[in-house]
């Protein structure tokens, strides 16, 4: 089942992610079905997230001797993932500054600035407490060459996992075949523009929820694997995709076998299992659109609990996250720029600090 996971989570986060909106205002699951297709038109953007851990909690009785795992869980707690860069299409650049924040008795943080151009990218080699590097290579870019890359594995370098516009487009296709499946009045609502806490400056004419319960979660979840699932497949079964996400018509055929196999009569019972320990406080998503069509602010709110008695694991997930765009379809500034000269780092050189063991 391990590529049908795989298309699992490439679900969620397509769901999760870029989402645009409509001219004037329209029913929430109409809104959202018209934001998917305006996907494909962003040719540029900035982008501003972030994700907090607000709670983590994991017990089970095999660890509780287990020090070390309560030493992850208090760094993970209020730890902050940030993402903010530039996006063009034509001629492709893609500038990304990952940030890292974590809390506890091992806090730190750290950023690490990246640019992708066509063929190329552009790592900042960044200062990590815990990861001692040698100082000739701290604040160098590391270039990969993916060509380069691609011929010393034996293989070809596939320019199309790199093509960001029909990433977009496929986003675009999957959420139209997930929402479609899904009823309005259960999982889509309207929140007031003013009610909905956006920060200053967001520009927005109707903001739609998709909204996951305790009394929609076992629905949701059979819609996903009954009716979603084969029609994302069929969407990636298309050439153009199978290409880009780097497979093979045997691949695909594998995972229509796979869902094909499922075991009915188990899976309900394991739905029904799941009801008895899972817990959904909060399962919000939040798109606010603007009048241009385009997505201009999502957040997204889980807050959930898991508690099975016969095995005594207890686990509690709560975060928040956004993801803002501006100056979309507008000309970008780059703070980065394209690496080059003394800032730049092969990979030879940097296994060279390595003494070669890299």
């Amino acid at each position: 089942m391990k590529k049908l996971s795989i298309i699992v989570f490439t679900l969620l986060l397509t769901m999760a992610v870029v989402l645009t909106g409509c001219g004037s205002k329209q029913s929430p699951k109409e809104a959202l079905q018209n934001a998917a297709g305006n996907t494909a038109k962003m040719t540029s953007y900035e982008m501003k997230s972030k994700v907090i851990i607000e709670d983590l909690k994991f017990n089970a009785p095999e660890l509780v001797d287990d020090a070390s795992v309560g030493m992850v869980m208090t760094m993970l707690k209020n730890a902050e993932l940030t993402v903010d860069g530039y996006y063009q299409a034509d001629p492709m650049q893609t500038e990304l500054t990952v940030g890292l924040n974590l809390k506890g008795d091992m806090a730190m943080s750290f950023t690490i600035p990246m640019v992708v151009t066509k063929e190329k990218v552009f790592i900042k080699i960044p200062s990590i407490p815990m990861l001692p590097l040698p100082e000739s290579i701290v604040n160098k870019y590391l270039e990969l060459d993916l060509k380069e890359l691609a011929e010393q594995s034996g293989t070809e370098l596939n320019l199309d996992t790199l093509d960001t516009e029909k990433s977009q487009k496929l986003a675009s296709e999957i959420s139209d075949v997930v929402f479609k499946e899904y009823e309005e009045a259960k999982y889509f609502k309207d929140i007031a523009v003013k009610d909905a806490n956006l920060p200053e400056g967001v520009e927005a004419k109707q903001v739609v929820q998709f909204q996951v319960t305790n009394d929609n979660v076992e629905e949701a979840i059979k819609i996903l694997v009954n009716k979603a699932l084969p029609n994302i497949i069929s969407v990636i079964d298309k050439d153009e995709y199978r290409e880009l996400l780097g497979l093979k018509a045997e691949d695909v055929k594998e995972l229509k076998d796979e869902l094909a196999s499922l075991d009915e009569a188990e899976f309900n019972q394991g739905l029904e299992e799941m009801k008895k320990y899972l817990k959904i406080n909060t399962f919000n998503l939040n798109t606010a659109i603007n009048k241009k069509d385009f997505t201009t602010y999502q957040d997204i709110v889980m807050d959930i609990e898991v508690n099975d008695p016969e095995t005594n694991q207890e686990m509690k997930l709560a975060l928040k996250g956004y993801n803002q765009y501006l100056n979309i379809n507008e000309k970008q500034t780059f703070k980065i720029g394209i690496p080059s000269g003394d800032e730049v780092i092969t990979m030879e050189q940097f296994q060279k600090e390595f003494g070669g063991g890299f």
